[in-house]
């Protein structure tokens, strides 16, 4: 007999209850953001109570407006390409659903810890641009195409910039796992003084700030709202969605907000690491810290979408290609050298 019996999980079930837990942040991290900055921080901010029947201080706001969306009948257009259109949220979906597989929030809570994480992140982040694509065209309408087609255009102009910004932070860590990247902090030192590690925000400012702006870019959030602008295009590819498909564009987007955010607290901040904590008690209080700097890092982006005017499409277009880019390649051989020299 042995003194102690280990529970044998097949991979099935193993890789059931990976998408399940997947699936189940997803709507809660939209959830957070929804409730806590588009209902009430920004309210707050513009001197507004914001939504307060639904619940105590308007708690169930963010169920109730689930539930309208559910009963709220799907409607196609007539001249629309029903399979496209009827497909192309769930593929904006996939996308976000899929940033979150690769995300740390512990030692050994991952759903999948990749060693070309930080890859797999950015490539699956741009299978949102097809489905933005495809609701656009499908929806037989000038504004979505039109919307469909700034869209395209700016996630692609923006993705170079985070792509190049993420480089210096690989370049300093050695390594493309976002759990080894964690580790590259938590093991680095601050002029020799361990404390804290060496949260890359501190060496790769430069590269937070490219990776911040770049992925307010990839939300279609103000300033970088263009694919959207109701003033211009009635809402753009979202025009013709209705029910339950218009609800997966709205969860995909803030979910992926809460993504990106994640993200960038796991590549600059440090992600779910606590000085002096480790093993068991790091994956208890590593989904705490996660989410903490995740919401830290979610009320900038918020206050930024609610702050700035939207840019011109050429100034969209000028600020990636004339500023971001050549600044994000200075900074990795900035980094670069420095690697090679220290």
């Amino acid at each position: 007999m042995t003194p102690a019996l280990a529970v044998q999980i097949g991979w099935g079930w193993l890789a059931a209850i990976k998408v399940a837990a997947v699936l189940a942040v997803v709507p809660v991290g939209a959830l957070l953001y929804v409730y806590f900055y588009l209902f009430k921080m920004v309210s707050h901010m513009q001197s507004r109570l914001g939504p307060m029947e639904a619940g105590p201080h308007g708690v169930l706001q963010a169920p109730v407006e689930l539930l309208k969306f559910l009963q709220k009948e799907d409607l196609f257009p007539e001249r629309a390409d029903k399979f496209v259109f009827g497909a192309a949220p769930f593929v904006v979906f996939l996308s976000t659903f899929l940033l979150f597989v690769i995300i740390p929030t512990g030692p050994r809570l991952v759903a999948e810890n990749l060693d070309t994480g930080v890859f797999f992140a950015l490539a699956v982040s741009s299978i949102s641009v097809i489905g933005i694509l495809m609701a656009g065209w499908a929806s037989a309408n000038k504004y979505s195409v039109t919307g469909g087609l700034r869209a395209a255009g700016q996630l692609i102009a923006y993705e170079l910039p985070m792509v190049l910004a993420i480089v210096g932070v690989v370049v300093q860590a050695g390594t493309m796992s976002l759990q080894g990247i964690v580790h590259a902090q938590a093991n680095g030192k601050i002029f020799g003084w361990g404390g804290i590690g060496n949260p890359f925000v501190f060496t790769q400012i430069v590269g937070f700030v490219i990776f911040f702006i770049a992925a307010q870019a990839e939300l279609t959030q103000t300033p970088f709202d263009m694919p959207v602008a109701e003033s211009e295009l009635v809402a753009g590819y979202l025009t013709e969605y209705s029910g339950v498909r218009f609800l997966l564009f709205f969860m995909a987007e803030f979910a992926s907000a809460f993504a990106f955010a994640a993200i960038a607290s796991t590549i600059f901040l440090g992600g779910w690491y606590v000085p002096g904590v480790h093993g068991t008690a790091a994956d208890l209080l590593g989904p705490v810290v996660m989410i903490a700097k995740t919401m830290a890092v979610g009320f900038v982006i918020f206050w930024v979408r609610f702050t700035f005017p939207r840019f011109r499409e050429d100034q969209l277009q000028s600020f990636a290609w004339k500023f971001l880019i050549p600044i994000s390649l200075l900074n990795i051989l900035v980094t670069g050298i420095l690697k090679v020299v220290f």
